[in-house]
């Protein structure tokens, strides 16, 4: 006997598992910021604010969806970095209000 445990054997990662995870986190993550700009894109759109405004949402919404299809074919980090791009076009949208 080692001494060792049970607990200790379990934890073994497995890389597909990982990998697996940081996909649908990926694909998640983007589809949720992707409707939450078309969202504000629309909201923005009735207002009485300049066109400036909604187009930056539309467009930072675009980059959300497109890194959530990215993300869910498996190139994360380049998906993470569209994620990052398509929130800073939001915001900077939202400075232009």
């Amino acid at each position: 006997m080692s001494g060792r445990g049970d607990s200790e054997t379990q934890d073994v990662v497995d890389p597909a598992e990982v990998a697996r995870r940081a996909r649908w986190t990926a694909a998640g993550t983007g589809a949720l910021l992707a409707l939450a700009g078309l969202a504000a894109s629309l909201l923005r759109l009735t207002g009485a604010v300049p066109a400036l405004v909604p187009a930056a949402y539309a467009l930072g919404a675009a980059v959300c969806a497109a890194a959530a299809v990215l993300g869910s074919r498996g190139p994360t980090r380049r998906a993470l970095w569209l994620l990052i791009a398509g929130t800073t076009a939001m915001a900077l949208g939202d400075q232009f209000d």
